[in-house]
């Protein structure tokens, strides 16, 4: 009997008649999906033998039944499924179609699909963002779809689509008018909601993301137009498992999770939280490339305790108070569990969780699923990232980081994430863990964190912060004392305080360092522990050459003489699309801190000496796609050194190509329904 198979990389899916035999029944002549990152041929043409490591199930294969010969379905086997005919799966590296030894193919293009395609005709194409392309439908696709009279007349380009909407958008002043805009674009036509954010990311990125989500997650529920995500409540507990499959989509790359506990520097905003998955993910699809069909956010909601907002009448959450203790992580068990059952594949990113529940969630499932958090191991991430580069713009070595003395204002979860991720750092470049935790000096709403304070998790110490207790220094210490008495070279602000890093406060770091670095990255910029303005104001009468960079954007500050402050974002939008985008190409099995460390120093790397040196830290926003793609690379030769994905060091030469093949493309192209 011949058998039939198409093989495919990563989600290089097509559909394949197939005949096999089973051990309890048999199969003709029918279709089916077949999903495996690794396979190749070992003849002419592409045909021969497919070996496939089984890191996906196959679903078109019965629970109980085993192949024909006996072969077993066992994970992280390599496994001689059957003969084929296959095209397009592999090439050398001289461009013909010969292939590698060991069942291996080294070098892989993505196939992508000619076509969209689609389930739907008449008014449910109109009504499907993900199909609807409005005036862009062909003469054909029209008659096709049957939506012939449904659109007006004209047929028009993505281009000229963009112009009328750039137009309409150009020509509105209030920030929050423009994202309400832009939703209300994204929920008509995706590909046109992305195409407009990829080619205008440094003016929209601020819209879409913070600073305005800020003001539309305080709105939300007067803003509410059109469900997008899931929400699971506390009423949900015990339907979970059912409850997933009620998202059309079989295969999820990135889930964003939101309790909105945290919301930025806003606090507990319940419900109201869900627009910062949504934006997330845009970045992620714009960003990083991911699909957004292959997208999720998602809001837990167990309640809110903002008393404003639960007696809001058209508050939309639950009107209680938060679950809490066993309660709370039971619920969350339950909903992790539904979510890797229905998507095994998934990965999990924790959003704006208050502590503890950041910090004990993180711990809890780092090992056991593909999750991370984004406000501790991102942030983290990109704060060792600016470090190293401010390194640079001193004329200094990545090594040198083991001199810093790093005063950090906020000792929350995000940082207790940040100090740790540069205590790893400093460990890297070859310090002992206690000398690194020597280097650093945490500040909160009760000074200066010191011997004094009581132990353990209740009101003296949070979880995560006794490494960073000092001994040395008085408890409560003031920041300006501090200050004065460590002459720190780095300051980091993540308090979600406005105006905490004050004028005296700043002339403090001038006068003990020669270039001082100060990282204000509370978001939104109204948390902002100082303005981009103001800052180089001071330091300018201090005669200082200051590096200042801040979680939400601040234009250059231009002075009457034609110098200027340069400014620079800190922000994690410069890795976590990279770290989706891995994931998507070469499928992580877990996210660790090691991987986070070397897209800090590949971020840290990206900008010249010249424009290093002139107070550069990072490249431009708009430049974030290219960005993307070298984080992705750099996490994922980590993940094969770490055995974290099904691809070998064989694979590595190739990894580049993979990654760029694997993003996501905002186009236009020809729709037929099936």
């Amino acid at each position: 009997m011949r058998r039939f198979a198409v093989c495919v990389c990563d989600e290089f899916v097509c559909n394949a008649v197939f005949e096999f035999r089973t051990t309890s029944s048999r199969y003709r002549e029918k279709s089916a999906t077949l999903t495996a990152l690794n396979c190749t041929a070992d003849g002419s043409n592409g045909s021969g033998q497919v070996w496939i490591r089984m890191w996906a199930v196959l679903r078109w294969v019965p629970a109980r039944s085993g192949l024909e010969k006996g072969a077993a379905l066992a994970g992280r086997q390599w496994i001689p499924l059957m003969r084929c005919s296959c095209t397009g799966i592999g090439s050398s590296h001289d461009g013909t179609n010969s292939l590698w030894p060991e069942g291996r193919t080294r070098h892989m293009r993505r196939m992508r699909d000619d076509v969209s395609k689609t389930k739907h005709t008449g008014m449910d194409v109109v009504y499907d963002s993900l199909v609807n392309r409005g005036t862009g439908f062909s003469r054909d696709e029209r008659e096709r779809l049957r939506i012939r009279g449904l659109v007006p007349a004209a047929v028009q380009t993505l281009e000229n689509q963009l112009d009328r909407i750039w137009v309409a958008l150009s020509a509105m002043e209030d920030d929050l008018e423009k994202y309400s805009f832009l939703s209300q674009l994204h929920d008509r036509n995706q590909v046109l909601f992305f195409k407009l954010l990829k080619d205008h990311f440094e003016l929209l990125a601020p819209i879409v993301y913070t600073p305005t989500v800020g003001a539309a997650c305080l709105k939300q529920h007067m803003m509410y137009r059109r469900t997008r995500g899931m929400w699971f409540s506390a009423l949900d507990r015990g339907c979970m498992h059912s409850m997933v499959y009620n998202w059309p989509e079989d295969d999820i790359d990135i889930l964003v999770v939101t309790d909105g506990s945290r919301i930025l520097g806003l606090g507990d905003l319940g419900s109201n939280g869900m627009q910062i998955p949504i934006g997330k993910l845009a970045l992620y699809c714009a960003g990083g490339g991911l699909h957004p069909k292959r997208t999720l956010p998602v809001v837990l909601d167990v309640g809110t305790n903002n008393a404003k907002l639960r007696v809001h009448p058209l508050y939309l959450g639950l009107r209680q108070q938060r679950l809490d203790g066993q309660e709370y992580y039971d619920f969350v068990e339950e909903w992790i569990g539904a979510v890797f059952e229905r998507w095994p594949n998934v990965m999990v990113q924790f959003e704006d969780f208050a502590n503890p529940h950041a910090s004990v969630l993180l711990e809890k499932y780092r090992h056991r699923v593909r999750c991370f958090n984004d406000d501790i191991q991102s942030t983290g991430c990109i704060t060792v990232a600016a470090v190293l580069a401010s390194l640079r713009a001193r004329g200094l070595p990545f090594s040198a980081i083991t001199q810093e003395r790093i005063v950090c204002v906020g000792a929350g979860s995000a940082g207790i994430g940040v100090c740790e991720s540069l205590v790893r750092c400093m460990m890297d470049e070859g310090l002992s863990r206690k000398d690194a935790l020597s280097r650093f000096w945490l500040t909160d709403q009760r000074g200066l964190l010191a011997q004094g304070r009581e132990s353990g998790t209740g009101p003296g110490l949070q979880l995560g912060q006794a490494p960073f207790v000092r001994s040395d220094l008085p408890s409560g210490m003031t920041l300006l004392d501090v200050i004065s008495t460590v002459k720190p070279t780095v300051l980091i602000g993540l308090s979600g305080v406005a105006g905490i890093f004050t004028e005296e406060v700043v002339r403090e770091m001038c006068r003990h360092a020669k270039q001082p670095v100060v990282l204000p990255l509370s978001n939104p910029s109204s948390s902002s522990e100082c303005t981009a303005e103001d800052f180089f104001r001071w330091t300018r009468a201090e005669k200082k050459h200051a590096i200042f960079a801040s979680g939400s954007p601040f234009p250059d500050v231009h002075f009457a003489d034609g110098s200027k402050g340069r400014t620079n974002q800190c922000n994690n939008v410069y890795n976590f699309p990279g770290i989706g985008l891995c994931h998507m190409a070469i499928r992580l099995d877990h996210v660790t801190d090691e991987m986070f460390q070397a897209a800090a120093r590949r971020i840290a790397s990206l900008v010249s000496t010249d424009k290093a040196l002139n107070g550069r830290l990072f490249p431009p926003v708009s430049e974030l796609r290219q960005v993307s793609v070298e984080v992705a690379e750099a996490v994922a030769l980590v993940a094969i050194d770490q055995k974290l994905t099904p691809l070998t060091p064989a694979d590595k030469p190739a990894i580049r190509t993979i990654i760029e093949n694997s993003m996501w493309e905002p186009e236009y192209k020809p729709i037929v329904p099936i």
